[in-house]
């Protein structure tokens, strides 16, 4: 139960906080932030969910500890989840779709619930698409390395498939790494390379897999093609749900 005083008069007693681990990478943190307040009706600040969110942007690379090339980041996830439930957090999500890699270990670690982002995704695609439908998936190296969706919407009943090798090596990596260091304009027009090229291979919904793909594939108006999933919004989305169901808004956008 966290202690939060407002207007140095009355003491607040919180039951329920979402303890949000994020910094991987910043700017998709506060995405994700922002969806979780878009997808809660609510009419005055205090209808919104308790927050807390710590950003840390030093948490080891995903990708390269999955390769191999660099340490791993699971010290630096345990902390996070430690000084989230310290601070009062009940349970967790965490805007990232690599660190799921170790999700298995940090769910043993806990001792809060944490939320799994591939899992609000294959939700949302069951909602949207037909079972036995061709998905293709766009997301880091590392993500497609550690199977973290295809495995869960393998068993949904999907035909899975993903970007080959030198498709995810000349436009979704490098696209990545563009958006992280705010270089959207070009990061765009990389994804939307490869996101025609999936369509061509027979792809009738699209599940973007990392934080970063949807903030360059985004219209100007915030919302995606009708194709196209955020796993992202899935996620804010299962957080409304969890915390207030009767306050969830439209749900994800299209």
């Amino acid at each position: 139960m966290g202690l939060h005083t407002f207007n140095n008069q009355s003491l607040i007693m919180v039951d329920t906080m979402l303890g949000i681990l994020g910094g991987m990478g910043p700017l998709a943190t506060a995405d994700f932030l922002a969806k979780v307040v878009r997808n809660t009706k609510a009419g005055v600040d205090q209808d919104h969910i308790p927050i807390i969110v710590r950003c840390v942007p030093q948490v080891p690379d995903r990708t390269m500890a999955l390769a191999g090339r660099g340490p791993s980041p699971l010290p630096a996830l345990k902390a996070g989840l430690q000084a989230l439930a310290s601070a009062g957090a009940s349970v967790i999500a965490i805007p990232c779709n690599t660190a799921h890699a170790w999700y298995d270990d940090l769910r043993e670690s806990a001792s809060i619930p944490i939320l799994h982002i591939a899992e609000a995704a294959a939700k949302e695609l069951g909602t949207r698409v037909r079972s036995g439908a061709r998905i293709g998936i766009l997301a880091t190296q590392g993500t497609l390395t550690a199977g973290i969706y295809a495995s869960r919407l393998a068993q949904a009943g999907y035909d899975v498939f993903v970007p080959s090798a030198a498709e995810q090596e000349r436009h979704v990596t490098p696209a990545i790494a563009l958006v992280k260091s705010g270089d959207i304009a070009k990061a765009r027009r990389l994804l939307r390379g490869a996101v025609l090229h999936l369509r061509k291979r027979g792809a009738v919904g699209l599940v973007l897999a990392c934080t970063e793909i949807p903030l360059a594939l985004a219209r100007a108006n915030g919302t995606l093609e009708d194709d196209l999933l955020d796993p992202t919004e899935a996620l804010a989305c299962a957080c409304v749900r969890r915390f207030s169901p009767e306050k969830i808004s439209v749900g994800p956008e299209r």
